[in-house]
């Protein structure tokens, strides 16, 4: 590591409260990748007959722990809960329900209020709702991910190549730029996603095809500036190739600037998948997510512990986000030493 990029991190690190922020953010996406394992309508481990078995992982047949049918176990059944009991045990998750396991024991209408089964209430099918905002986050954090590491690829070429080669080159992409932000990029996504069956992967290339183009202006004014220096031009004198002078030479000193806008992306790509699955145009009906319980919340005015729920736990998350992004670009700020 040279000692600019670790004069950097000790920068970042020098940062409290986005260092702070950064590590509870964290902690929220790795337990959100192991909801399976907080959150589940099946144990985490049985004893059965002197015998260990991982449910969470692998299916079992109820005839597996004495009962008659060769379909899957239900563990929430009574019976077979009495049957494992007899003659082993079971160790369950923290919350006994899946994103989409609803509570039959409900002795109130759907949905309920926080109680001492569902801490955060259920929503209008009676499923746990801690339980959705744990599987909703891991949806929404992946998918957030992926676009923001897609879209800053896409972004870093056409800017370096933009950047590099100047002229008619850089004049015709500006020009298509400048059309392609002018497009209402909130409706056309509706407009293109409405066409389709919901699907993660059509969805995903859509709000990609309208969200590439953010760093593109940071890394074309930075190619056209270094392009220019004494180095590009002693390299280009010695028959370096242009792809070894982009990719290996002026990149890697463009970067800083863009590096410093990632978390800010990966904030709109989250809010633009809330927006899109609270109007009904984002993930399938049956995934969990948090626009679809803030809808269930306007849905259900009676029922605040839905709307509160999805507002608080989006309002966390994306203030991390900001608050990192603006570590990050205090920290990989080129004026600063």
């Amino acid at each position: 590591m040279s000692p600019l990029m670790r004069s950097r991190l000790q920068r970042f690190k020098d940062n409290k409260l986005g260092f702070a922020c950064l590590i509870l953010f964290m902690l929220i996406f790795v337990l959100s990748l192991f909801s399976e394992l907080i959150a589940n309508d099946k144990p985490l481990l049985v004893r059965y007959q002197h015998q260990l078995y991982v449910p969470v992982l692998k299916a079992y047949p109820e005839t597996t722990f004495g009962g008659v049918f060769e379909t899957e176990a239900d563990y929430k059944d009574p019976a077979v809960q009495q049957l494992i009991n007899r003659q082993g045990w079971a160790i369950w998750p923290l919350i006994a329900y899946s994103y989409q396991t609803p509570n039959l024991e409900l002795a109130v209408p759907v949905p309920s209020p926080p109680s001492t089964q569902n801490w955060f209430g259920t929503d209008d099918q009676g499923r746990d709702v801690l339980a959705r905002i744990l599987y909703g986050l891991r949806v929404s954090l992946l998918f957030g991910f992926a676009l923001t590491f897609a879209a800053a690829i896409l972004g870093v070429v056409v800017g370096a190549v933009q950047g590099y080669y100047g002229g008619w080159i850089d004049l015709l992409g500006q020009r298509l730029l400048e059309v392609w932000g002018g497009l209402p990029t909130l409706f056309m996504v509706m407009i293109l996603v409405s066409m389709f069956t919901p699907n993660v992967y059509w969805l995903f290339l859509i709000m990609l095809l309208f969200g590439w183009t953010t760093l593109v202006g940071l890394v074309r004014a930075e190619f056209l500036k270094a392009r220019h220096l004494d180095y590009v031009r002693a390299a280009r004198s010695l028959g370096v190739t242009d792809r070894t002078l982009i990719f290996r030479h002026i990149l890697p000193n463009a970067m800083s600037s863009s590096l410093s806008q990632l978390p800010f992306m990966l904030t709109a790509n989250i809010t633009a998948l809330t927006a899109l699955d609270f109007l009904g145009y984002g993930l399938p009906p049956d995934a969990a997510s948090l626009g679809e319980l803030l809808l269930q919340g306007k849905a259900n005015l009676n029922a605040p512990w839905l709307a509160l729920s999805g507002f608080f736990t989006l309002a966390l998350v994306l203030s991390l986000l900001i608050y990192i992004g603006e570590a990050t670009r205090d920290a990989f700020d080129p004026r600063r030493p």
